[in-house]
């Protein structure tokens, strides 16, 4: 490619990942020469500016037309910008996590947190814009190897350690999976660009084939689903949360698994849409009761599995799994509204979550235990903590005038609406949802009606966790009281066609 032909490229587009990929390497240079008695804070304050600029870019595009470069590698549209406002949210809110996370162990590798924290962001942003395999597995690639090193970057504590370890094991695991089913549809197709793809499976010479792309199909949506913590490949995730420091646990819990679900919707729905499976009849259709299985299950294994932990951390593990079997209802129906259940879904459980792992950092750095008895007589304590803490697990548990319950009921009726409707699954989504009372109504009766807790002492709440919780709790009554505030947000300024829409080879 010559010098012409790369400054023809409307490079602007990419203003929110060159300013992220910007600053981590500014901060790795200025570590790098910083003494190791010198504070890091200046670090935090740059990510959380890097962050914010990034914000405003994707702000700033919203008006922008669809728009590819690179040979449509990658792609500026609604879907990439919606989910970028996401993944930038949380990324910002988990840096003011880390701005108070005190353990010793952290103190040393701060710098390094701050920017392998920015290249893990980098990489989901990629996975967003990425219409090609090549890229969308470069994305991937970068959040992984940074969240691998992340959840062991204390490297004197066992627990990190040994949770960094499952954490490759299982990635890499997830990785071979999914690339050998990536390599079949190259294979088949002899294109890695998603768009070719879509094209070239409508060859009537494909549909001797079917059964190849079928297996395809399933190689990497298992792949996928080790990324998202979807049960039966849910096993790494509560060693890896238990071991991991609070504010890495938290970007797993979120920013990561927002990744996750980008690239589903991103390679799994564009690149299957109208494929033929075998008997050529739509791919998507007959692969429904695998999908069905798979979000029932990890529903049920999430939930179930909570039920039995006393480790706060290992509990909001599998809350997580459950989550992500909730998001997997809207795959089963296959209709334009996937997107906006899952967008909406996500907004809700970031600030949720978020604002629950404040919470939980900081009363485990108050106790100095993950033990669910740091929660007993937190409103003697600490008033505003409690009320924060109830917000927050109303709103997972989907109790009414919460973000947790607008975002749920969508997802409900979404696998209720089209024919014939999902009766069973929803049927399951709602028992678990009851299931999860237990434990989450569990947490809020220590603090409310059980005495005892760390000495009866007052708990401080530092500046940056102050404005996690206030703004994730404002964000969370709000959402579940107006959710139509986000939902006109996504319907005025994106349109699903565009997915859809090709501008770099005008399909």
């Amino acid at each position: 490619m010559d010098t012409d032909a790369l400054l023809s490229y409307n490079w602007a587009i990419m203003a929110p990942e060159f300013t992220i990929l910007g600053v981590a390497t500014l901060l790795s240079v200025l570590d790098l020469f910083m003494g190791k008695n010198t504070s890091r804070r200046p670090l935090l304050w740059m990510a959380l500016a890097g962050v914010a600029v990034a914000m405003a870019f994707v702000f700033a595009e919203l008006d922008t037309d669809v728009t590819s470069i690179l040979h449509d590698t990658y792609r500026l549209d609604f879907f990439s910008k919606a989910f970028k406002i996401l993944l930038l949210l949380g990324g910002f809110l988990v840096l003011l996590l880390a701005a108070d996370y005190r353990k010793k162990e952290l103190q040393e590798y701060r710098g390094e947190f701050y920017y392998l924290f920015l290249t893990a962001l980098l990489g989901a942003m990629i996975m967003a814009s990425s219409a090609d395999m090549i890229t969308l597995f470069v994305g991937l690639e970068l959040l992984s190897l940074s969240s691998y090193i992340l959840a062991g970057i204390r490297k004197k504590s066992g627990k990190s350690n040994e949770s960094a370890f499952k954490y490759v094991v299982s990635g890499g695991i997830a990785t071979a999976i999914t690339l050998f089913g990536m390599s079949y549809i190259f294979g088949l197709t002899g294109q890695t660009n998603l768009f070719d793809v879509v094209e070239t499976l409508q060859e009537p010479v494909l549909l001797e084939h079917s059964f190849l792309l079928v297996f395809a199909f399933f190689m990497t949506f298992i792949g996928l689903s080790f990324k998202i913590a979807a049960a039966p490949f849910h096993m790494w995730a509560p060693d890896v949360y238990e071991g991991a420091p609070i504010p890495v646990t938290a970007f797993l819990s979120v920013v990561s698994k927002t990744a996750g679900f980008i690239i589903l919707l991103r390679f799994i729905l564009l690149t299957f849409i109208a494929a033929a499976g075998i008997d050529r009849d739509p791919l998507l259709v007959q692969v429904q009761p695998y999908v069905i299985v798979l979000a029932a299950a990890t529903m049920i294994l999430g939930n179930l599995g909570a039920l039995r932990q006393r480790n706060i951390k290992r509990l909001f593990a599998y809350s997580s799994v459950a989550q992500a079997g909730y998001i997997l209802v809207p795959f089963v129906s296959n209709s334009t509204q996937v997107f906006e259940l899952i967008w909406f879904y996500l907004l809700a459980y970031i600030v949720m979550n978020i604002g629950a792992f404040a919470c939980l950092q900081t009363l485990t750095r108050d106790a100095g235990s993950n033990d669910v008895s740091i929660f007993r007589g937190l409103f003697s304590r600490s008033p505003w903590l409690a009320s924060a803490m109830t917000i927050f697990l109303l709103s997972l548990a989907g109790i009414p005038a919460t973000a947790g319950f607008a975002g749920k009921f969508g997802i409900f009726m979404g696998a209720l609406g089209p024919e014939p409707g999902h009766y069973v699954l929803a049927g399951i989504m709602m028992l678990m949802t009851l299931v999860s009372y237990v434990y989450y109504f569990n947490i809020i009766g220590l603090m409310f009606f059980r005495s005892g807790g760390t000495g009866g002492r007052r708990i401080s709440i530092a500046p940056s966790i102050g404005a996690v919780l206030v703004f994730c709790a404002i964000a969370t009554i709000g959402l579940g009281i107006m959710p139509n505030i986000a939902l006109d947000f996504f319907f005025g300024q994106f349109d699903v066609n565009e997915f859809f829409m090709n501008t770099g080879h005008n399909h």
